[in-house]
């Protein structure tokens, strides 16, 4: 099928992440106004919907007066469910297809997205952090238990995860302060509180939900509550984790802030690019059967850039290698009647590939500190260094066209002077 043509002539050349085939969804500050304005990504430009939407230029032709923009934010549509999700991706469409009527009606609502501000494009009620790579889970087992014990016994029975803080999600640009923490020397009895010393990236990809439901759910039925997917930067101290996390798992490791990609590529526009997980190495349980491929293939890169030198890219890997996918994940989240929520975000875990080179953070790609990574610059890194910053970038390929989330974004600040001095 031939890519579909634009009135937005920079949608139309072939290497943009944001072809009229993608259409993402965003927010972002407006100086005007002070305000946010929900926006979608078409080319170079952004179409300003709310500001559109108070004009009445672009309306629901069911619900003109419902005010769907209005917050600047995408949580009225989310909640409306996947009926209204897909009369907007209609319109949208056939409004900036090449020959719309409304294409000069709407062509003083683009934005430039060069330069724009953004924001997070929903409000984050919860976030759940999963640990869906086989190979991911592999290579960390490997380092700290040994190739025999290197998967915990439940690893392929079911997606494994913990319950992260909403409250640390912040939006891509945002710079992020090193931690202080918690943390204990191999040779030291008792620990030290102390800046995080093993800081770490995770390239993550996060599904959206965008309905309220009450568990047990089917794969099939979980799939169709999926808004749509983020790039995601799970942030991790690695001393303070190696130090907390016996019995329950990563606390304040995983408390500093988890970085969001600004656009949401709608579930919608990924259909394309579906694939099925691996093959089981162990037979699921009935809640967990995948009725239809539910993982993406999505090319997933990158860059780490130390401050005042030239970026490199340091991993390639691709989403098609998870071995659980978000569909799965929240239908095991919600096997025991734990309610689902508009806003939920749900993190893949880190993407790791069978490769050295498809490796997903750090602690993998250094082999725990002991190989460090080579920058193009001649920089070496183990772990992240104040002034780095870390950029994700994301896209499916299809036939002339690719369906691309944009950079995710972060850098790394010092930690604070020690808060906790005495004069």
């Amino acid at each position: 099928m031939a890519p579909m043509i634009s009135w937005v002539d920079s949608a139309n050349t072939g290497d943009t992440d944001f072809p009229l085939e993608n259409l993402p969804y965003g927010s972002i500050h407006a100086e005007e106004d002070d305000h946010l304005h929900a926006v979608v990504a078409i080319g170079d430009q952004m179409l300003d919907l709310t500001q559109a939407e108070r004009d009445r230029v672009f309306t629901l032709s069911d619900a003109a007066q419902d005010d769907l923009f209005f917050m600047g934010d995408w949580d009225e549509v989310m909640g409306r469910g996947p009926d209204l999700w897909a009369a907007l991706r209609a319109r949208l469409t056939a409004a900036l297809t090449a020959g719309s009527d409304q294409a000069e009606t709407l062509r003083p609502y683009l934005r430039p997205r060069h330069g724009a501000r953004m924001a997070l494009p929903f409000y984050v009620t919860e976030f759940t952090d999963f640990y869906s790579s086989f190979d991911h889970a592999s290579n960390v087992g490997v380092m700290f238990r040994g190739f025999e014990n290197a998967l915990p016994p439940n690893w392929l029975s079911m997606p494994i995860g913990y319950n992260g803080r909403a409250s640390s999600v912040v939006a891509s640009g945002t710079p992020v302060t090193r931690p202080w923490g918690q943390t204990r020397a191999a040779e030291a009895e008792l620990p030290a509180l102390a800046p995080s010393a093993r800081f770490d990236f995770e390239l993550e990809m996060g599904a959206v939900i965008g309905v309220n439901r009450v568990g047990p759910l089917s794969v099939a039925e979980a799939d169709k509550m999926i808004f749509g997917y983020v790039l995601l930067n799970d942030w991790s101290a690695r001393d303070i984790q190696a130090w907390e996390y016996v019995p329950l798992g990563p606390f304040q490791s995983k408390a500093t802030a988890t970085t969001m990609g600004p656009w949401i590529v709608t579930a919608a526009a990924l259909v394309p690019f579906r694939r099925p997980v691996p093959a089981r190495k162990r037979a699921v349980l009935p809640h967990l059967v995948e009725p239809f491929p539910s993982l993406y293939d999505i090319d997933l890169s990158v860059t780490l850039t130390p401050e005042g030198k030239a970026p490199s890219v340091i991993t390639r890997t691709n989403t098609g290698h998870l071995y659980w996918s978000a569909a799965q994940q929240v239908a095991h989240h919600a096997s025991s009647g734990c309610p689902m929520r508009v806003g939920d975000l749900l993190g893949s875990g880190t993407v790791s590939g069978p490769e050295p080179e498809m490796r997903g953070c750090l602690l993998e790609l250094g082999w725990g500190g002991k190989e460090p990574v080579t920058l193009d610059s001649g920089d070496t890194r183990t772990f992240l260094e104040d002034g780095d910053t870390v950029t994700f970038h994301g896209a499916a390929q299809g036939a002339g066209y690719r369906v691309g989330f944009g950079a995710c974004s972060g850098q790394l600040k010092p930690a604070l002077s020690n808060p906790w001095k005495t004069t």
